[in-house]
């Protein structure tokens, strides 16, 4: 199955003259921007000054690279990165799961790494959690509950889970069971933890960091259902950066040394493991995505 192209259609304010998917670099040198600040954003999973932290080292490193000072800019939604992106306030990021394809297609975003294990291994799962002694041991119990969901961007925090519920449990949001948006995948499984909500769905990757620093116990949670791996966070950059920043932008994600680094601190405790930047074709790895996106329905349109 592979999506119409009707269904994948940029904003007219992009070329896609090579078919890659993504907004061409523009060729007139007046259409390109070369900011004297860098602006990063990492996808809003949880406490945004944690991840100041985390990425302090990486953002060092893409100074030196590009010559240029890197600011860390913490949002608190997809839709206000997307957003900065579009405006232009936003020049480099990690778009998450979910989110990355309405930012290629509204914000003229250019994902080309994701992050990998040292043999290449890569992904994460949508879970469905619940916690112990909550009379959910199967899918079809979630039946007349509320079920956390994260925002309606999130790949395995809603388009995922929704679609699954819908086409293999033929169960309907507000007939069958009660949606509820926690705003965020750590929020989701906290909400478990703690009994405020019977059962979750959320990305592997999360649960697995959150419970490696402590923040919940793997005994407060249980798995009820796991699916098959998906594309973690895409990091790229905004379209119109000159090509040359482009191909140093790049150059900081490809040499960056992991060894020692509060990067490989906090996202080699993921499994598979996180360890370096590894090359990847939207086209390609995002196509299982763009694909529950059009079974669910989901338009690209730029609000």
């Amino acid at each position: 199955m592979s999506l119409s192209s009707s269904a994948w259609a940029l904003d007219p304010r992009f070329t896609d003259a090579d078919g890659d998917l993504l907004a061409d670099v523009p060729t007139n040198a007046s259409e390109q921007i070369d900011p004297p600040v860098l602006v990063f954003a990492y996808t809003p999973v949880e406490d945004p000054a944690v991840y100041a932290k985390v990425w302090e080292g990486f953002l060092k490193h893409m100074e030196q690279v590009t010559g240029k000072r890197v600011q860390f800019f913490p949002v608190q939604s997809n839709a206000a990165q997307i957003e900065a992106m579009r405006a232009g306030r936003l020049h480099v990021a990690g778009f998450n799961t979910g989110s990355n394809p309405i930012a290629v297609n509204c914000a003229g975003f250019r994902p080309f790494a994701m992050m990998a294990s040292n043999k290449d291994e890569f992904g994460y799962k949508m879970e469905i959690i619940t916690y112990p002694g909550s009379g959910i041991e199967k899918i079809e119990d979630i039946k007349g509950k509320k079920m956390a969901f994260t925002s309606e961007t999130s790949n395995s925090g809603y388009k995922a889970p929704s679609a699954l519920l819908r086409d293999q449990f033929k169960m309907e949001a507000q007939k069958d069971y009660e949606p509820v948006f926690s705003g965020k995948h750590d929020n989701s499984i906290l909400g478990v933890a703690n009994k405020d909500y019977p059962a979750a769905a959320i990305a592997s990757s999360v649960k697995d960091r959150m419970i490696a620093r402590n923040v919940v116990k793997a005994d407060q949670l249980k798995v009820i259902y796991a699916s098959a791996p998906f594309p973690t966070t895409g990091y790229g950059m905004v379209y119109n950066l000159k090509p040359e920043l482009q191909a140093k932008i790049k150059q900081a994600f490809f040499s960056y040394p992991w060894e020692g680094t509060e990067l490989l601190k906090e996202f080699e405790k993921s499994d598979p493991p996180q360890q370096k930047f590894m090359e990847i074709s939207f086209k390609d790895k995002w196509q299982v995505v763009r694909q529950i996106d059009q079974a669910m329905g989901v338009s690209y349109a730029c609000k």
